[in-house]
């Protein structure tokens, strides 16, 4: 019974140094203050950049008080943050899950807590669908199935096969899950295009660079890249340079984002079709947040508007590009 006052105090400090951590600025959830407590993925990617500078920004000027946490990449970290985000009595707690399982008892947490849940970006697999209010994002499926459609017809009169290596994003992550279903879904229908190497690039420069250079080494033919992101397939491009290849001639390649290094290496050619992601979802989310906070109903899911590019729409785009 004696130890229950420092089990509070430490409680009580740890809870201090995690918000000091977040970077979620001074004041508290009390006074009426509306308070979105948001756990990031991490910043993997120039995407994820964009898309962390889109909600901060966008929270400010909605005079929302935002708690922001940077997972790291790491299921437990945002586990962790969500945690203290209840614990702190947010009015609101959105995050983009690392990976698509897992989420079932925190979300409970919350729930318990009256704390209303908005996933934004990625979602989760959780069968109980009242355990968050709203997704926001991406359809990442028909995101495959257009690089899927851009392959299929850029070789559709291609005589043999047509090997391609794939870079996966996150293992065990929606966009990775669910735009290798896409890609898949599309070029299943032609038995020529052969898949001859997948693997995780983790949706970074650096390990998209590493895990070409392995498939540059292990497959003796390699017509057409897919990379589940933009910093994926710019890593690729070091590694298909460095192997004394062309990118974009020798292997065709396709990816999805759409940030301005990847329309920049669009535009000159090394690249040859990008699907886009919109990472601004800030404005939107900040909406979401005001009406989920006061009860209003809002729609189970919510897509945002995308595009394609090729090198013309690239050049064109480029000089407005945000991110």
């Amino acid at each position: 019974m004696a130890r229950k006052p420092w089990t509070a105090i430490v409680a009580g400090v740890a809870g201090l140094l995690l918000l000091s951590a977040c970077g979620g600025g001074g004041g508290t959830s009390g006074g009426g203050a509306l308070t979105l407590g948001f756990a990031q993925v991490g910043a993997e990617s120039g995407w994820r950049t964009a898309n962390t500078k889109s909600i901060q920004e966008s929270a400010k000027a909605a005079g929302i008080e935002l708690k922001f946490s940077d997972a790291q990449q790491k299921q437990e970290n945002q586990i962790a943050a969500i945690r203290s985000y209840i614990q702190q009595k947010v009015k609101v707690i959105a995050f983009s899950p690392v990976v698509e399982s897992g989420w079932d008892t925190v979300l409970k947490e919350a729930k318990t807590a009256n704390i209303p849940v908005i996933l934004t970006d990625r979602a989760v697999d959780s069968a109980d669908k009242s355990l968050y209010k709203t997704f926001l994002g991406s359809d990442f499926v028909a995101e495959g199935k257009k690089a899927g459609e851009w392959l299929a017809k850029e070789f559709g009169s291609a005589a043999g096969d047509v090997s391609i290596v794939e870079l996966q994003g996150t293992t065990g992550s929606a966009p990775a899950n669910d735009r290798k279903k896409g890609f898949a879904d599309v070029i299943a229908s032609n038995p020529k295009f052969k898949v001859v190497a997948s693997q995780t690039g983790e949706f970074t420069r650096a390990k998209g660079k590493e895990v070409m250079e392995a498939f540059l080494k292990s497959q003796p033919k390699i017509d057409v890249l897919y990379a589940h992101n933009d910093d994926m397939a710019l890593g690729a491009i070091e590694a298909i340079e460095a192997a004394g290849k062309v990118p974009g001639k020798d292997i065709k390649i396709v990816s999805v984002d759409g940030v301005r290094d990847a329309l920049q290496a669009l535009a000159d050619g090394k690249i040859n079709h990008v699907v886009e992601c919109n990472p601004l979802l800030g404005p939107q989310l900040m909406d979401l947040v005001k009406k989920v906070a006061t009860g209003e109903q809002v729609p189970p899911r919510i897509e945002t508007t995308e595009t394609e590019f090729d090198q013309a729409a690239a050049k064109a785009a480029l000089p407005q590009r945000q991110y």
